[in-house]
């Protein structure tokens, strides 16, 4: 009888790990672009004028603009991070906490380094709703904080929750236009360091084996 052949192991990656990876990748890289294309003293036309089309639209009970925004809000991470535990989710509470509280940290430091004013300062004639005029605002950390959500979430939840929460952490993006608190690049750069922080969550603290999508449940 024919000995079996053993094969050599192998320590590849594991497709959704190298996944993570490019992503998270992906993400830092879109953040260095959005940064090096910022000026901290003027703003483009171009950035003007995408800025114009949301922040000029007709107005809204306020309430119906603030409500969403708290899910970029830091007391979001906290909330949803208890949610998860309380339905015993304990990895998806773990990856929660950990890329809302580095994506707002991030946000803090990178706020900091760029020095970048808010519209209220660079953009004549903008439209504030509740919005302050000073302080920083490259990148928008509440649309950080809701990305990094939405992407540590995305992996234990069922396709029609997935693009939920994904539609969720965009509306906030344009609510933070909406109410005159930051410009495009500020949300972009805020989307992009959102999602580099959800993916290095699912990287160190790992995604179910199988999503409920594919066939079973997280």
């Amino acid at each position: 009888m024919d000995r079996a052949v053993q094969l050599p192991h192998t320590s590849a990656p594991h497709p959704r790990r190298r996944r993570d990876l490019a992503l998270m990748l992906v993400a830092a890289a879109v953040l260095v672009l959005c940064t090096l294309a910022v000026d901290p003293l003027a703003v483009s036309t171009t950035e003007v004028s995408a800025l114009r089309a949301v922040n000029d639209v007709p107005e809204v009970p306020f309430a119906l603009a603030w409500a969403p925004m708290q899910l970029g809000s830091l007391a979001a991470v906290p909330a949803a991070a208890l949610v998860a535990v309380a339905a015993r989710r304990w990895r998806l509470g773990g990856a929660l906490a950990a890329a809302g509280i580095l994506a707002w940290l991030l946000a803090k430091l990178v706020k900091s380094v760029v020095e970048r004013g808010r519209p209220g300062a660079l953009v004549e004639g903008v439209i504030l709703r509740d919005a302050p005029v000073g302080g920083l605002g490259f990148v928008s950390g509440h649309v950080a904080v809701a990305t990094a959500l939405a992407i540590a979430a995305w992996p234990y939840l069922a396709l029609p929750a997935r693009w939920a929460v994904v539609v969720l952490a965009a509306l906030v993006g344009v609510l933070r236009m909406y109410v005159g608190a930051h410009l495009p690049l500020d949300v972009v750069g805020g989307a992009s360091l959102g999602l580099a922080t959800g993916a290095a969550a699912h990287l160190v603290l790992g995604r179910p084996a199988l999503a409920p999508t594919e066939g079973g449940k997280a």
